[in-house]
């Protein structure tokens, strides 16, 4: 089989592909999916992306952690947001969370409709996405949450990293994989300083969370790949 890899910018652009027969790894590490592979690397039994805020309230008092985000904020109410320091083992351990965001869950929603099977991509988890993907006998679609539909930087330096991770293990690479591998190439010494180029990271500035932003850049802390089973993210199944 000649399996391509291709790199999607945005989620407006996701109906320009063919996914029924490919893997799909959702994005968005700043912070979501960073949040949510830490979440299941720290022993979350399961998160449960919904695409709006109203969905989290049907899953209140039933013992679910809550979590919603919007606009980089938690929204009232809820438990927290997708900072990944509040996915630590003490807190999500064992526990089921329910979770909406601006960008990536509607990004997994999208993807899910149609798509032979989707994962979940940080650079927490780089290495571990990569050995996986190098040996499923399917083409990979990286698709990038971007920010409300808009093309993100970020998201695309992480498409970048595994590009130039896999080049060597498929046979057909589109444009957006070419440009997202030569930025990831230009930012990949330095890059949080090369983020800081981003609109996003200006968002997440006024927010005060550097941390969160550093944490979410660091290479190959966690193993765990989530991917979605029915409704929820659990932990593939890694062979030894």
């Amino acid at each position: 089989m000649n399996k391509r890899i291709e790199v999607c910018l945005t989620p407006a652009l996701l109906h320009l592909y063919d996914i029924s027969n490919s893997i799909v790894v959702v994005i968005d590490v700043l912070r979501a999916t960073s949040s949510i592979v830490y979440g299941i690397d720290n022993g979350a039994t399961a998160i449960i992306p919904v695409a709006h805020v109203e969905d989290c309230l049907a899953y209140s008092g039933k013992g679910f952690l809550l979590a919603a985000e919007r606009d980089g904020s938690v929204v009232e109410g809820y438990d927290f947001g997708n900072s990944p320091f509040s996915y630590t083992k003490e807190k999500v351990g064992g526990k089921t969370i329910v979770l909406t965001t601006t960008n990536g869950t509607k990004a997994l929603h999208m993807a899910r409709e149609t798509a032979h099977q989707v994962v979940i991509g940080s650079f927490l988890n780089l290495q571990s996405l990569c050995d996986w993907l190098k040996v499923q006998d399917k083409s990979v679609l990286l698709l990038c949450a971007g920010w409300k539909d808009q093309f993100n930087l970020e998201d695309t330096l992480f498409a970048g990293a595994v590009v130039a991770e896999l080049r060597k293990d498929f046979t057909h690479f589109d444009d957006s994989s070419v440009a997202a591998e030569d930025l990831y190439q230009l930012a990949r010494n330095d890059l949080r300083t090369y983020i800081r180029k981003s609109s996003h990271s200006y968002r997440l500035a006024l927010l005060n969370i550097e941390e969160d932003v550093r944490f979410c850049l660091q290479l190959n802390i966690c193993k765990a790949i989530p991917v979605l089973s029915g409704d929820a993210l659990v932990a593939l199944e890694l062979n030894p």
